[in-house]
């Protein structure tokens, strides 16, 4: 029972429910309380963004070096379009589909909220576009100067902010989950729209289905052999994906899945399919793009412009290497491209946060499989340049 409640996911959706039920009876000091408690937790997740960003992102693009060659760019090269394919066909699908749900900004008809007690400011150490830029220079010029050193102390610091998620900003965020659903309960602006997010939830799942029947297709088109003699064996993978939320911890399951298939070679499979796993979140980012555009239509009116969308999704499709194995990683990995190009604020981020985080099963399914597709592809690419 005790292993029970200390998932992550539990915790989460103890807490939107709590919070949800309480935003309907508290008022007055105890709601200020609430409201104080908000704040402090927001300011601790958020003093940590940049530090993500850099323990994240820097290490990972350090690593490159020892992909230099043309198999594993073009690897880099095709998992980088799919996610970014994936995240396009999302926003189109979210400009067809969200304002047929006639999802209404409560901007208006919300309940004022009382003073915060206790208003306390713990800024981050740098912005979270200086963050960005920051950790891409220090990976990049680690990787330009080969140095093993500088690089160890990368993976050392990418532990340490591991050990910070876990620690401190994964028991916080429950806390802030149940604050930011509290107020927005009482304020009627998460209630009303319940349906909402079980119908958008439906919709992501489907478009998760058709990209990778996309990509298998392609992947047969290009290697001229059937995809479905890889895709038929990825049900256990999956299955574990969709228990397990982790690409990480399905990777031994998605390994044994490559090597049934009688079309793939073991000695790409074994590159490729972890490489996948780190660097491939189709169905991950297609989500977060399809939920920051109802989020953003619910808490302030409209949706993203397509100029803005299309920065953002470009730089998600980078920077959400740097995601760490965490429920919503992909949303605490790019916590900086929401709050500095979508121009999101606490309650919005902690909107998406939590809704990504409680379907994140779904979005790690989907890239794990579709990494077989990408591995019959850069399979195929490899026996033609050996040519």
């Amino acid at each position: 029972m005790k292993k029970f409640f200390n998932n992550t996911i539990v915790q989460l959706l103890i807490a939107v429910i709590v919070g949800i039920l309480a935003g309907f009876y508290v008022e007055g000091t105890v709601l200020s309380a609430i409201i104080s408690i908000k704040h402090l937790t927001g300011q601790i997740i958020f003093f940590l963004v940049p530090l993500i960003i850099l323990g994240f992102i820097a290490p990972s693009i350090a690593h490159l070096r020892s992909n230099a060659s043309k198999m594993l760019l073009f690897a880099f090269g095709i998992a980088y379009l799919s996610s970014v394919g994936a995240s396009f066909f999302g926003a189109a699908v979210g400009y067809q589909v969200i304002p047929h749900l006639d999802i209404a900004s409560d901007a208006n008809t919300l309940k004022e909220l009382p003073e915060n007690m206790l208003k306390i400011d713990i800024p981050p150490v740098m912005n979270v576009m200086t963050a960005l830029v920051l950790a891409a220079l220090i990976g990049i010029a680690t990787a330009w100067v080969k140095s093993e050193e500088f690089s160890r102390l990368l993976d050392i610091f990418q532990q340490m902010v591991l050990e910070l998620v876990k620690k401190i900003l994964l028991p916080v965020l429950p806390v802030f989950i149940f604050a930011n659903f509290c107020v927005l309960s009482y304020q009627g602006a998460v209630t009303k729209q319940l349906p909402i997010f079980i119908s958008i939830l439906l919709v992501v799942i489907v478009c998760h289905y058709i990209w990778l029947a996309l990509l298998y297709g392609i992947a047969s088109i290009y290697s001229r052999k059937n995809g479905w003699q890889v895709l038929k064996h990825y049900g256990p993978a999956y299955l574990t994906a969709l228990g397990t939320m982790s690409s990480a911890a399905t990777l031994g399951v998605a390994l044994n899945c490559a090597h049934k298939s009688p079309i793939l070679r073991k000695e790409i499979s074994d590159v490729t399919i972890p490489l996948f796993a780190n660097i491939h979140l189709c169905g991950s980012i297609l989500t977060e793009t399809v939920f920051v555009m109802t989020v953003s239509q619910l808490l302030y009116g409209s949706m993203p412009n397509f100029f803005t969308l299309a920065l953002f999704i470009l730089l998600l499709g980078l920077f959400a290497i740097g995601a760490p194995g965490v429920p919503g990683g992909t949303v605490l990995a790019s916590l900086g491209l929401i709050i500095s190009v979508l121009q999101f604020d606490e309650s919005g981020t902690a909107l998406l946060l939590t809704i990504f985080a409680l379907q994140d099963s779904f979005g790690t399914a989907c890239n794990v499989t579709g990494d077989g597709a990408l591995t019959l592809i850069t399979d195929t690419y490899e026996k033609k340049i050996a040519e």
